[in-house]
């Protein structure tokens, strides 16, 4: 087993990438701690998980800094440090954010291009975002991340070892005209991830990040059929990924396997970016 005897914590592990990341370090040996703001679903995978060590659940919103203190308390007193983290933890979209009309324009700009016409829709999302939206996509993607991460560098730095992976997008890459405040969170985390690769790699810990494309998850359920079928166009490899491979992607990251990796991001995108 590629993560025998490692304690690994995965924020956001009650449903989608980070459910399918928590799976499969159990499935390797890892003792695995879920975090997600709903209790429930932490305890859901928690239930799901197939694997030698017992799994573990802690409520805690990453975007509040005393929850994420909180949870580490928990962690090292009850397990005694950390030799893996997964920033997973995000949201599509923030408070107020009109999806389904930001959805409708999209459908409307597409049918323009099909059909040759000049185009007359306009997405006007970063006009009419809020402070409110801005702020919570950053708090939850770029604070979190950050308040995590520092916590996990105070327990891996007594070892000298540790694996942190960084969950950012393709949207990082190529900007997401639907998702301005995603893109930029996205886009921070990368930089964040680099930067934090050269502070630690003294201390033997290694930071990395993932930039999945179009996953089939609950974040990408409610895209319309139509906007599926136009992302499937632009990738080569002619469909959406799954939970799996990006899973997959993780423990290449969290494992041995990938021990002269830092500061990198890997992209499982089926070919919609190749950089």
């Amino acid at each position: 087993m590629k993560l025998g005897d490692r304690i690994a914590l995965v924020t956001g592990g009650g449903s989608g990438l980070g459910q399918a990341i928590a799976l499969r370090f159990a499935e390797e040996g890892a003792q695995v701690v879920v975090n997600d703001v709903r209790l429930e679903a932490a305890e859901k995978t928690v239930k799901e998980m197939q694997g030698p060590a017992r799994g573990r659940a802690i409520q805690a919103d990453v975007a509040d800094v005393a929850q994420v203190k909180a949870m580490f308390t928990t962690l090292e007193r009850e397990l005694g440090g950390l030799d893996i983290l997964v920033n997973n933890a995000g949201i599509a979209v923030g408070p107020g954010d009109d999806r389904a009309g930001i959805g409708r324009k999209a459908e409307a700009r597409i049918m323009e291009m099909v059909t040759g016409q000049e185009a007359l829709t306009h997405l006007d999302v970063t006009q009419n975002l809020s402070d409110e939206s801005w702020r919570r996509m950053l708090a939850v993607h770029l604070d979190g991340t950050f308040f995590c991460t520092r916590e996990a560098l105070r327990l891996m730095s007594g070892k000298n070892r540790g694996a942190i992976i960084n969950l950012s997008s393709v949207a990082a890459l190529t900007g997401l005209e639907m998702a301005p405040h995603y893109s930029a969170a996205k886009g921070a985390i990368l930089a964040f991830t680099r930067a934090v690769a050269k502070d630690v790699a003294s201390r033997g810990i290694r930071v990395n990040a993932i930039c999945p494309g179009y996953i089939d998850t609950p974040m990408t359920e409610p895209m319309s059929p139509l906007i599926k079928k136009a992302v499937t166009a632009r990738t080569p490899l002619g469909r959406t990924g799954t939970p799996d491979e990006v899973a997959a992607t993780a423990l290449f990251l969290a494992s041995d396997d990938s021990s002269f990796f830092t500061g990198q991001w890997l992209s499982p995108n089926g070919g919609l970016f190749i950089g």
